[in-house]
């Protein structure tokens, strides 16, 4: 498995070998080791799974302290734009944001740390996403910034006229409100200490 370093080098794409043959594929989803080498120490808790048609987007979200989360994330089937925000006040990259093509073909998969707001939308017909998380979801600390603000301007690479999100997503406040995050405080050799 290859990992490369994005545009925000804290966040990282995990890029699996892929073994196929006329009677399928082989490959190696997640391996404990390569996340400590390239992260940090990393304990996740808890998996989750959606499905969603073509241009729904959700996002952009994040948790509050005590209960951020990290999150290891891929497309099992389908393609999506993922991408993650640096909301950490501070940061050298405070405010950009790395957007990455994951598709169940590739099984490329994005690593978007804590003090990030993560987001994607549907480019295929629907897709199956699934996160690992280092920590449970905890809905009195669910937060997020709205996907179109301008600010960020993230190219979602679909007409806005097609992009669905939810009541909630489309409510959620400008960035320029979250204030949530220091770069300090969520720099990656505090947050993932090396064994």
């Amino acid at each position: 498995m290859r990992v490369n370093t994005t545009a925000i080098p804290d966040v990282l794409i995990f890029e699996p070998a892929v073994f196929g043959d006329d009677r399928g594929y082989f490959f190696e989803s997640f391996r404990q080791d390569l996340v400590e080498q390239h992260v940090g120490h990393v304990a996740f808790v808890q998996d989750n799974e959606s499905k969603s048609g073509y241009g729904v987007l959700r996002g952009l979200h994040f948790q509050k302290p005590p209960f951020t989360q990290s999150k290891l994330v891929r497309a099992l089937y389908g393609s999506v734009l993922d991408v993650a925000v640096d909301l950490r006040l501070g940061s050298p990259w405070y405010g950009r944001h790395v957007a990455c093509l994951l598709d169940a073909e590739r099984k490329n998969m994005l690593w978007v740390p804590k003090g990030f707001a993560h987001g994607f939308v549907v480019l295929s017909r629907e897709a199956v996403f699934a996160y690992k998380c280092d920590n449970y979801y905890t809905p009195s600390h669910d937060a997020g910034i709205v996907w179109n603000d301008r600010s960020l301007a993230i190219d979602w690479q679909l007409p806005a006229e097609v992009i669905r999100v939810s009541g909630k997503d489309a409510l959620q406040p400008a960035f320029s409100s979250v204030d949530t995050f220091s770069y300090e405080e969520f720099r990656q050799d505090k947050l993932y200490p090396r064994k």
